[in-house]
């Protein structure tokens, strides 16, 4: 069950809670650092190799930060960024702005080019393992480029494409419009399949071990498809919610719900929801972000009370840490532990926690710290 309780509201404060079967893994995460970003954020942080932090803000700066918290170098672009970078295998950071361009700099922070659609870019890039560069773009398109930013082809729907593709481990494309369709791409731009419902698709997909595709639609459900585009089944989640699934190593799936988290088994059935705070004062549509699932299969997930909170598999509530200002802003955390977040508070958060990322298809926000937008495989 979810630990009730009232706890002190202190940027910067982790707080633990003693319950009765409170053990060894109850393990606070640890501050590192926090670094200025200046203006509020909603992307998501990713990481590249090296350890190499990026954020997006919506200012529209493109910030690197060193493993340790100093700033590398800033690039700025000319509007908002609400777009997560993603980091290509050879380190070329991509990233979309409502300049309506997709932006690739390289490592050093210089320009390597700029692609140009005809709308804001919302979504964030997936990048396939030859390469190739896919993002949707709220010109109602749907765009491929390869790693030198040369257009490939262009797909298009019925409304714009904010939400960031998929992309399995076929290489097959999945993403969703504003027509309110889920849609499967060959990799070279042909329609395999897509799939209706009765909202608007803003979020980004993920994919199961199995190779089904889960995905909510502002309709107030979620839903998950096999690969041939045929239902395996829908569930209401008695909210609509503009949050992306996460998914565990035993195929369970995590979501934010408006004040509610949700894990669902895989054959769509719901094993728990509850609030994931204590304080009792959130406002009603509190969770915007992606959980990330770690080893073990506890969870962490940001709120828009300014909470960072960690959970045991069981619900059970672990520790709470909480940032200046609220958080729409996915967590992004790898296999040692780190998590980084950020807030609209202008700050760039690192904490150590005691749990490493979980061996998942797809257990956070792209799929991966490097928000790649591919599957993992099994293994």
């Amino acid at each position: 069950m979810f630990f009730k309780a009232s706890l002190p509201r202190i940027a910067g404060l982790t707080v633990l809670l003693a319950s009765p079967g409170w053990a060894a893994d109850h393990v606070a995460g640890t501050n590192l650092w926090q670094a200025p970003i200046k203006f509020l954020a909603v992307a998501s942080p990713a990481f590249d190799t090296n350890g190499v932090i990026y954020m997006s803000t919506w200012d529209g700066r493109l910030l690197a930060f060193n493993p340790d918290g100093t700033k590398r170098w800033a690039f700025a672009a000319r509007r908002e960024m609400h777009s997560s970078p993603a980091v290509a295998d050879d380190g070329t950071i991509l990233v979309g702005c409502r300049d309506r361009r997709l932006y690739a700099v390289q490592p050093d922070g210089k320009k390597k080019w700029a692609f140009k659609t005809g709308g804001w870019v919302d979504a964030s890039a997936a990048i396939g393992t030859n390469g190739t560069i896919y993002f949707g773009s709220w010109d109602w398109k749907f765009h491929a480029l390869s790693g030198e930013g040369q257009k490939q082809w262009e797909f298009p729907t019925g409304g714009p494409v904010v939400s960031s593709a998929a992309i399995d481990l076929q290489g097959i494309l999945y993403f969703g419009s504003h027509d309110g369709r889920l849609y499967a791409l060959n990799p070279d731009g042909t329609k395999r399949w897509s799939f209706p419902t009765q909202g608007q698709i803003i979020s980004s997909p993920a994919i199961a071990g199995n190779g089904d595709i889960v995905f909510t639609s502002l309709d107030g459900r979620l839903y998950a498809v096999d690969a041939n585009g045929q239902q395996r089944w829908a569930l209401h989640t008695g909210g609509v919610t503009a949050a992306s699934p996460a998914l565990g190593v035993d195929g369970t799936i995590h979501l934010g719900v408006n004040s509610n988290y949700c894990m669902i088994t895989p054959e769509g059935k719901m094993k728990w929801k509850g609030g994931l705070s204590p304080t009792g004062y959130l406002p009603p549509d509190w969770i915007a972000s992606t959980p990330a699932v770690l080893e073990g299969g506890h969870f962490v997930v940001t709120g828009t009370d300014g909470s960072l909170v960690a959970f045991k598999p069981d619900g059970d509530w672990t520790w709470n840490y909480w940032l200046e200002g609220p958080s729409r802003s996915s967590v992004c955390t790898g296999s040692d532990g780190t998590i980084y977040a950020a807030s609209t508070g202008g700050k760039l958060y690192a904490l150590l926690s005691s749990m490493p990322l979980a061996q998942s298809s797809w257990p956070m926000f792209r799929g991966d710290p490097r928000h790649t937008g591919r599957a993992r495989g099994p293994g």
